[in-house]
């Protein structure tokens, strides 16, 4: 089995500008200062990359991604997530923590952007020069900010993040139909309760029950959102949870499965092969042999 992957807080990277609850720097800068990122690792803070210049790839959760100028890369805390890039790759990267955005927000909340508020969301898309360019003004303005240290610093730090997040959110919806985001408060209060649940409770009735709706509204509302059933949404969260613990935990496939909450092996197996086409031990091989480790 793999080794457990390493779980990275912001303390873990090694720069003048980083403080225990905010991160900001060069992309190329933080690139090179940090070899450790070319390997999987997952990390306990919220990300953002924009790359304004170079290529490679971005692999995100078992999904790999091209990087290009114009890339943004938006994680959440848990993902597992590394990359392959240019030696002239560069552009602007910030983490920091849940506590560190809302300790003095009093309307907006970390979740309420879509790039944050659904495990299904895309953590990557592409962004016009026109808006490459106002982004890389406020990231200059964050790193400059943590330079150059003063009272209103935090303040002022979380305003100019507060800029991008609402720039990258009218990108991120402007694919989304209006019946879409008009199921999106619903969509995330499913997903938060698959998150609590889905090791214990894998039908679509529990979920619907906790909404206080009918199942099949449910479904159509899942349906309506993210093109898939309530019944796929929650096991796309369990497939996801039995990946990463595949390559990242020296847990054999019984023990995944019982922690899972499938106390039949073969059960499990034939889950996880229904829903990705491989055993979980086929999977694991196939990941290995890329080598990506």
């Amino acid at each position: 089995m793999a080794q457990a992957l390493p779980i990275y807080s912001i303390q873990s990277f090694k720069h003048e500008l980083t403080r225990k609850e905010f991160y900001a720097n060069n992309f190329s800068d933080h690139v090179k200062e940090h070899r450790f990122t070319n390997l999987p690792h997952k990390h306990d803070f919220f990300l953002v990359v924009l790359v304004t210049h170079g290529n490679g790839w971005h692999e995100v959760d078992f999904v790999r991604y091209s990087v290009k100028p114009g890339s943004v890369f938006t994680l959440q805390p848990g993902q597992m997530h590394f990359w392959n890039l240019s030696d002239d790759i560069d552009g602007f990267v910030f983490f920091h923590t849940k506590s560190f955005y809302e300790e003095a927000n009093n309307s907006l909340r970390i979740y309420d952007f879509p790039f944050y508020n659904s495990f299904q969301s895309n953590a990557a898309f592409t962004v016009s020069n026109e808006k490459v360019n106002k982004l890389k003004y406020w990231m200059l303005e964050i790193i400059e900010e943590t330079q150059n240290i003063q009272s209103d610093s935090r303040l002022k730090i979380r305003t100019l993040i507060d800029l991008v997040y609402i720039e990258l959110s009218r990108d991120f919806t402007q694919e989304k139909t209006t019946s879409k985001t008009n199921y999106l408060s619903r969509i995330y209060k499913f997903e938060k309760l698959i998150e609590d649940n889905y090791k214990t409770n894998k039908s679509a009735q529990f979920y619907a029950d906790k909404l206080h709706i009918s199942a099949k509204h449910l479904n159509r509302i899942v349906k309506d959102a993210v093109n898939k059933t309530s019944s796929e949404l929650i096991a796309d969260r369990i497939i996801l949870e039995a990946k990463r613990l595949l390559i990242q935990s020296k847990l054999n496939v019984t023990e995944i499965g019982y922690n899972l909450g499938y106390f039949d092996k073969s059960y499990f197996v034939r889950f996880f092969k229904k829903q990705t086409g491989e055993t979980p031990l086929t999977f694991l091989e196939r990941y290995q042999r890329d080598e990506r480790y």
